[in-house]
This record gives C-alpha cells, structure tokens and sequence, in this order.
C-alpha cells in the first residue's frame, strides 16, 4: 500500500516523492530482467538463460549496486544520526551486503535454474528493501527539521555522477488517450508485469522502468486492473513510437496487453 511522508518543507516533500518513482522504476526494471531469466530457466533455453543472466548482473552492477552505495554515503549517515535511525540503518546496510551477495550468486550460476532462483531471491529482498526506505527511512529524514533531504539528494547525484534522482519520474503528470489496435491472445517468451499489486502512487513509474528495460524487438505483457489508457498516452510522449501496443484482454477483472519496443 501507499505510504504518507510528511515532510517539514516543500522542497523536502517533492524530493521524498522523486525518491518514492526513483525506487518504482528499478523495482520494475528488475521485476523484468528477473522475470525475464526465469521464462528462459523454465523453457530449458540455456542460450537465452545464459543471456538474461548476464544482463540482468550487469542491470545490478551498473544500476542497482551504485544506487546502494550512494544511499550508504549521501542518506544513511543523516538517519543513523537519529535515535530511531541507528538500529534501522544498521538493519539495511546488511540488507545491502545480502543484495550485493545475491548479486553475485547470479552472476556466479552456470546453471540456468540456480540462477533464476538466486534472481528471485534478489527481487524479493530487494522489494522489501524498497519498502523499507520509502516507509521507514524516508519519513524520518523528511520529518526532522534540521535534515535537509533534498541537499542529501544533491550529494547523492555527485556520487553517482548521472541525472540527480529529483528528476526521475517527472513525466507523471501527462494525461492523454492513445490509439491501439488488437492482436493476438498470447505472448510467449514475454515477462509479465502484474501492475494490480503495484501502489497506484508508483504504479506508472514502475511500468516506466519496466518498459526501459525492454530491448528493441523484447516485449512485456502488462497485466491491469483497468483499462490504461493515461499510462498509454504518457509512454507516448515519454517514448514516442517506441512501442508497439496489442490488447490480449479487455477486463473486466484485468485488461492484459502486449508491448513490444520497435527495432527501428
């Protein structure tokens, strides 16, 4: 479910909710690449295995590893200051020393279903490790009035060295319909995304990561309790003709549809 940050400013607040889509984005791109080594485990494809576990190590390495160490440089020490934070922060330096161990599991796998279960392990901690920071680490620092969040947020995009985390997910706002035609009724190979367990607060920006992940000619099949035709509209203009959209299933419990990234 939905957690309420309240925060002792405004700034504080917007950069509290950019942290919140920023998480929604790798829990969806991860949801993807694991997801994605699990259907090659299961269909016995040991090439394709072989390809989805490594890049779903190099997605960790490259994204979710330094994600981690810039929280434990530019966050952690803010809340571990704090009567509440010492015992919590120690709590998810360990989660990310397990998160980095799973990591290495996967990438040290030869076979194909050890790797896709080392693969779930990761998402499933991590998942909970999201969790744990949007509900527990982030009010905390957004509540104290001598924390500044959004200047730790700064010295978190130095230690990274890309694009500071405020800005992720600022294309939530757009609003829209879309045009799609219908298609087939499956998709084999696809990994699914059940976008009815996701908070409606991160729901679109998880989709987002999701979806970046895709490569050109890959898809998802996207599982939703309603018809999503804002989502539709605001991967247009985030990514225009970058997809190409079939409905498998049009409700009413759950509308099912197939995006596949175009090649060119």
């Amino acid at each position: 479910m939905s957690h309420l940050v309240i925060a002792s400013s405004e700034a504080d607040a917007a950069a509290a909710a950019s942290v919140q889509q920023h998480h929604a984005e790798m829990a969806g791109a991860l949801a993807v690449a694991t997801q994605r080594l699990l259907t090659a485990a299961s269909h016995g494809d040991a090439p394709a295995a072989v390809a989805a576990r490594d890049e779903l190590v190099a997605w960790c390495r490259t994204e979710l590893v330094p994600h981690a160490a810039a929280e434990e440089e530019a966050l952690y020490p803010a809340a571990r200051g704090r009567d509440a934070g010492r015992l919590l922060v120690d709590g998810m330096l360990a989660e990310h020393s397990l998160i980095k161990d799973l990591v290495e599991e996967v990438a040290a796998a030869q076979d194909p279903v050890r790797a896709a279960a080392a693969g779930a392990a990761l998402r499933a901690v991590f998942d909970s490790h999201l969790a744990k920071e949007n509900e527990l680490v982030l009010p905390l620092l957004v509540g104290a009035p001598d924390v500044w969040v959004a200047e730790l947020l700064a010295g978190m995009h130095e230690v990274l060295g890309g694009e500071p985390v405020a800005s992720v997910g600022a294309e939530e706002h757009a609003h829209g319909e879309h045009s799609c035609g219908c298609g087939e009724v499956d998709s084999p190979g696809y990994p699914e995304l059940d976008a009815r367990v996701v908070p409606h607060a991160i729901r679109h920006a998880t989709i987002f990561g999701a979806l970046d992940a895709v490569r050109p000619g890959g898809g998802l099949v996207l599982v939703a309790p309603h018809d999503p035709l804002p989502m539709l509209a605001q991967l247009e203009q985030r990514s225009p003709g970058a997809f190409a959209v079939d409905y498998l299933e049009r409700g009413p419990q759950a509308w099912r549809l197939r995006l596949v990234r175009r090649t060119a």
